[in-house]
């Protein structure tokens, strides 16, 4: 069975017109969940360091690369009084655990090696507060951190308003903080 010329013809043009419009169509934009996913997979070019910053860098002799993030786990305080710690991720130069009590997250801990940026340390430099030794500021209302060694940033952040300030405190003051100062 023979087709006629004009449908031989037209099968093909109307697919390819099809085609031309499916692919020229709108895109949909990217959700705000695509641009956070984009924003923290690509690398960040360096920030412009000021000569205080060199200077800073250069007296701390920071190695450019931070350890590995499993090597921090072993300063963060144990499980007790009521609360759980539960490990929640590690990477290179960070380590971060959940503070957990009766089944809820009331905080969380991290350690954050800041080797290759040490304009991270600038805002402890002012400090005019210490806790077990170290510099210590407050970040925000809900967080509270010092700088160990000039190189490890140690945080505790409440999830929870139960979780006071002095609670933060006490838990920064649990982390073995003097043997993460030797860590190199």
């Amino acid at each position: 069975m023979k087709l006629p010329l004009a449908r031989r013809i037209l099968a093909p043009f109307l697919i390819s017109v099809l085609l031309l419009v499916t692919a020229c169509g709108q895109t949909q934009a990217p959700s705000r969940w695509d641009k956070a996913q984009q924003e923290s997979t690509q690398k960040s070019p360096p920030a412009k360091q000021t000569p205080a910053d060199q200077s800073t860098a250069q007296n701390q002799n920071l190695p450019k690369t931070p350890v590995a993030g499993d090597k921090l786990n072993k300063y963060f305080p144990s499980s007790d009084d009521g609360f759980d710690r539960v490990f929640a991720q590690e990477k290179s130069g960070f380590a971060e655990a959940k503070l957990n009590k009766g089944g809820k997250n009331v905080a969380m801990l991290s350690i954050n090696d800041i080797a290759g940026n040490p304009s991270a340390g600038a805002k402890f430099q002012q400090s005019t507060k210490q806790i077990g030794g170290y510099p210590a500021v407050t970040q925000g209302a809900n967080g509270t951190a010092v700088l160990v060694a000039n190189r490890y940033q140690v945080k505790v952040q409440s999830r929870d308003p139960s979780f006071s300030a002095s609670d933060r405190e006490h838990w920064l003051t649990k982390f073995n903080l003097s043997d993460l100062a030797n860590v190199k």
